[in-house]
């Protein structure tokens, strides 16, 4: 395994070495709540690192106006994000793997298995909301994989709350240490523009560009460009927040300890080009990523890599399935035979992929930390592992028990096989959770929550040709359930059979009406274990 470069324990952490292949790699998330400002942001990003020619609002009418992140049709009517999407491009001899995360809370889990794939994330938060409820449940997400955290305050051009009061709450409620990097200069109607605290450049709102100014603070020049009024306000609040917050340090900040704070606005651009430029400086490169035989370094020489996410349909005109796939060490090379460890098979991945938004080009090469899709017919699923000739798995992919449950009614039965394919799908991408009953032939479908319930029927209609509606069951809690003793498990099953459904990967699961019948259904068999989560190993059985 040494070829792999797995640790077998735990070393300091090794300096940053700006010459080998990977270290030019930037792979981040862009997290946050619903309505935050992400999907424009992300756009912002693709235009400054000149991936795209245009930038459009995300509710815009006309495909040139449409975000390049989103590319469903639900996605398109709705302005939101259902779906993660992977974009890669390069700028300044930094090659930046972007993956932009479904803002909706319903859609958590999706979000949760692409932060497996990045090294670090940029948090939106709204100048006006502050600390929102996915936003907290996605930084805790990242704190349990130690992600670093960029925050960016957006729509600090319109009225919102003080920037202290923000930067507080940011401490408060997260425990991270805040530094402020990039102040703004007024806000809402007041707004002129942001202030680096670093480099001493004022970025004006009045679309003057960026000037600097050698005497900081205290430039006489500056004084004049801001006017006397509004620059007295802001020589206070930037005073305080160099004085009364962290400097940045850049160790802390990888470590997962500090953020550094950027105050702008996605939708007038500004501060955007600042946020690009401090992920390509500071954020990690391709960090160790786990697996069953300890952390692989992506210095090692041998190819590896796992699938985080599968897409059924990104070109409904062929019908494909996208795995993508996360390089964490070697140097892959297109036409490379690799070996899939859930099978045992090799695998020759012949058209590698990559992305901005639905749009594709070949790919010849892909180093650690390279996100790639592999055009595939369901060989390649969620958690699967590949490998140049090793044999080990990557850890750390979720799947959570559903909280909605629902039985699929189908509206033509002649469409029967349609719905069946689509259904297996969609679970294979992780849309949803696909559960057979032991009697009768409908088919059971778990949701984190009901928006995912409509992407489910759009998509089936529109790619599967096919009309579903859902019914309710008596049934509100799923768990997983396995025992030491597989005549235990057996027997239980045997005396649950009305309860117990079989999911993709015919495993057993449990159903019951609530928690309280879960609690006493644990209570009389001890011997078997209910999970609410399980680890995707990819493998099945």
């Amino acid at each position: 395994m040494s070829s792999v470069a797995i640790k077998t324990e735990p070393e300091a952490r090794p300096a940053r070495d700006m010459t080998s292949a990977y270290s030019n790699r930037r792979t981040f998330a862009i997290i946050s709540h619903p309505d935050a400002g992400k999907t424009t942001l992300t756009e912002k990003l693709l235009l400054t690192g000149g991936a795209i020619e245009m930038a459009g609002a995300v509710r815009a009418k006309g495909n040139k106006a449409r975000a390049k992140s989103d590319w469903m049709e639900i996605e398109k009517n709705r302005g939101i994000s259902v779906t993660s999407s992977v974009m890669t491009f390069e700028k300044d001899g930094i090659n930046f793997n972007l993956l932009d995360t479904p803002g909706h809370s319903d859609f958590s889990e999706d979000t949760y298995r692409t932060l497996t794939a990045v090294d670090s994330a940029i948090m939106v938060i709204d100048a006006a909301k502050g600390i929102e409820g996915q936003t907290r449940k996605l930084f805790e997400i990242c704190r349990l994989r130690d992600i670093p955290i960029i925050t960016f305050v957006n729509k600090i051009d319109r009225e919102g709350r003080d920037p202290f009061e923000l930067l507080d709450e940011i401490e408060e409620q997260l425990a991270l240490t805040v530094a402020p990097v990039i102040w703004p200069v007024g806000q809402g109607g007041l707004f002129k523009g942001c202030y680096d605290l670093a480099a001493n450049d004022f970025i004006s709102a009045k679309g003057a560009g960026t000037r600097h100014f050698e005497g900081g603070l205290d430039d006489p020049a500056l004084r004049q460009t801001l006017g006397e009024d509004a620059y007295a306000a802001f020589r206070d609040s930037a005073e305080l927040a160099a004085e009364g917050y962290a400097a940045f340090d850049p160790v802390a900040y990888r470590d997962g300890h500090l953020t550094p704070v950027i105050f702008g606005s996605a939708l007038e651009n500004f501060a955007v080009d600042r946020l690009m430029d401090f992920v390509a400086t500071h954020a990690p490169e391709p960090r160790p990523q786990p697996s069953d035989k300890g952390p692989v370094d992506p210095s090692g020489d041998k190819v590896s890599g796992f699938v985080f996410k599968v897409q059924a349909n990104m070109d409904p005109k062929h019908r494909d399935r996208v795995a993508f796939v996360r390089f964490c060490s070697g140097h892959f090379k297109r036409g490379m035979k690799l070996d899939h460890v859930r099978s045992g098979k090799a695998i020759a991945v012949s058209n590698p992929i990559y992305f901005v938004a639905q749009e594709r080009s070949l790919t010849e090469e892909a180093y650690a930390g390279d996100v790639i899709g592999i055009p595939n017919h369901g060989t390649l699923q969620v958690g699967d592992t590949l490998t140049e000739g090793e044999t080990f798995r990557f850890t750390g992919l979720p799947a959570f028990a559903p909280e909605v449950l629902r039985r699929v009614r189908l509206e033509d039965t002649m469409k029967m096989k349609q719905l069946r394919r689509g259904l297996e799908d969609l679970a294979q991408e992780g849309l949803v959770q696909v559960f057979r009953p032991t009697f009768g032939s409908d088919w059971i479908v778990g949701v984190v929550g009901p928006l995912q319930l409509d992407v489910l029927a759009s998509r089936i209609s529109g790619e599967y040709k096919a009309d579903v509606t859902f019914e309710p069951v008596q049934y509100n809690v799923a768990r997983w359930i396995r025992a030491e003793s597989e005549v235990k498990l057996k027997q239980f099953i045997k005396d649950n059979t009305t309860q117990v459904v079989r999911d993709r990967d015919d495993r057993p699961v449990y159903l019951c009406r609530d928690e309280w019948d879960l609690r006493y259904i644990i209570e009389r068999n001890k011997e078997i274990s209910f999970d609410a989560t399980r680890e995707i190993v990819g493998q099945t059985g």
